[in-house]
């Protein structure tokens, strides 16, 4: 029967071992798990801590973004606003340009007919000049050949025919 005994219970020793067992579930709340439940709670306090400076960040970057984009618009705007300027003012200059280069080509033009004009005023006076020295020249040709008045008539009218040749030719 001595293997009786050892499946035997004992009260008293469940006894001592679910009171043992009471003091370390005291023992460990005590000195652990208020301790720990402690530590999880400031963790998780951080962490709500954390959570809410991200989303203040966010809010802020969303608002610095939106400030961003309004500002980007209106350099957009104000870009457009200096090309429509430079343009505008380009095109005045242009004009400008323009009215300065056909004041100087009508210039040129006008200096250009009047240095013809001119030209053609000194040919005539060369022409004058050769028609009278030519005319000198037969005049003296005339008188000294003694020649008789029908002949004399023959030499200016030939002169003359050659003269108007001349002149259509020019």
């Amino acid at each position: 029967m001595q293997s009786l005994d050892v499946i035997s219970i004992n009260l008293w020793q469940m006894l001592v071992s679910l009171a043992n067992l009471v003091i370390l579930f005291l023992l460990v709340k005590k000195f652990l798990y208020k301790p720990v439940k402690k530590m999880l709670e400031n963790r998780q306090n951080t962490i709500d801590g954390d959570y809410a400076k991200a989303n203040e960040a966010k809010q802020k970057a969303l608002e610095d973004k939106k400030a961003y984009e309004d500002k980007l618009s209106d350099a957009h705007i104000e870009a457009d606003g200096v090309i429509q300027s430079a343009v505008s003012i380009a095109r005045a200059r242009e004009n400008e340009i323009l009215e300065e280069a056909k004041q100087k080509a009508d210039g040129i033009i006008r200096k250009a007919e009047e240095d013809a004009a001119l030209e053609l005023k000194k040919a005539e006076e060369s022409i004058k000049q050769e028609i009278v020295g030519v005319g000198t020249l037969l005049a003296k040709k005339i008188l000294e050949k003694e020649i008789d008045e029908e002949s004399n008539k023959e030499l200016v009218d030939s002169f003359i025919a050659g003269i108007g040749e001349n002149n259509d030719s020019n």
